[in-house]
């Protein structure tokens, strides 16, 4: 079984290193119309976060479900030995805190903005109406889990044959949004090296080693803000 699943995993690597998420060009997708969630009957609140805002932490009750409209969130968990590690990087249009619909009573996890946020909060029980009674709303629903679950595939395979190096370009690139739809977005909001050492699994001395080697051959500029430039594909690209 375990030789059975490593060999999957490798044929599953191979593909996506041959079709790299970051490359491809895929059909643009209509937009998420945010006025289907209007139709929410009044238990929904919009809530404008500062930078580095704890939205809530894990352990507290699971009642509702957010919608991101402009900024970006981090999901972190933390052991019971007090180890953190970032378990997603969430940006504009995405959902979370969907684990409540499953029969989840806790939150798994900390959601954090790491950037200025405008997030929709909505209960737990209009999200099941809106999901039973607007077609619109389930199928973008549907469509951002399906996309969820093929980015934690991604992330696996990632971690599981990518040097740290590469899996860092990677991580600076979808913050930047190359390989997405719509305008990419070279400028991305700051983020401590301890923070991007917990999303890649290093050290932060490591990543601010790949650091001062992106920013040295070009890939990158930064001086209070981070720029990315699409040439920092090469680092993932190149065997």
């Amino acid at each position: 079984m375990r030789r059975w699943l490593i060999r999957t995993v490798h044929l599953w690597y191979i593909f996506w290193r041959r079709t790299p998420n970051l490359v491809t060009k895929s059909k643009p997708k209509p937009a998420f119309d945010v006025k289907v969630l209007t139709k929410a009957n009044g238990t929904k609140t919009i809530t404008s976060y500062r930078s580095n805002a704890r939205i809530f932490g894990q352990g507290d009750t699971a009642e509702a479900i957010y919608y991101i409209q402009k900024g970006k969130v981090k999901l972190t968990v933390v052991s019971k030995q007090g180890k953190e590690a970032v378990v997603a990087l969430l940006r504009e249009g995405d959902f979370f805190g969907e684990g409540c619909l499953a029969g989840q009573p806790l939150r798994m996890a900390t959601a954090v903005t790491f950037s200025p946020c405008s997030i929709m909060k909505m209960e737990k029980a209009e999200v099941v109406r809106l999901l039973h009674d607007e077609p619109a709303f389930s199928g973008m629903f549907v469509a951002h889990l399906l996309s969820r679950n093929i980015k934690i595939e991604e992330d696996l395979v990632d971690q599981l044959f990518n040097s740290s190096e590469k899996r860092l370009a990677r991580v600076l690139l979808l913050l930047a949004n190359f390989g997405k739809e719509g305008k990419q977005e070279e400028i991305i909001p700051k983020m401590s090296q301890e923070t991007l050492a917990a999303v890649i699994g290093t050290t932060r001395a490591r990543v601010s080693t790949f650091m001062n080697k992106f920013r040295k051959l070009g890939f990158i500029e930064y001086n209070g803000t981070l720029k990315i430039h699409s040439s920092l594909l090469n680092v993932i690209l190149h065997d």
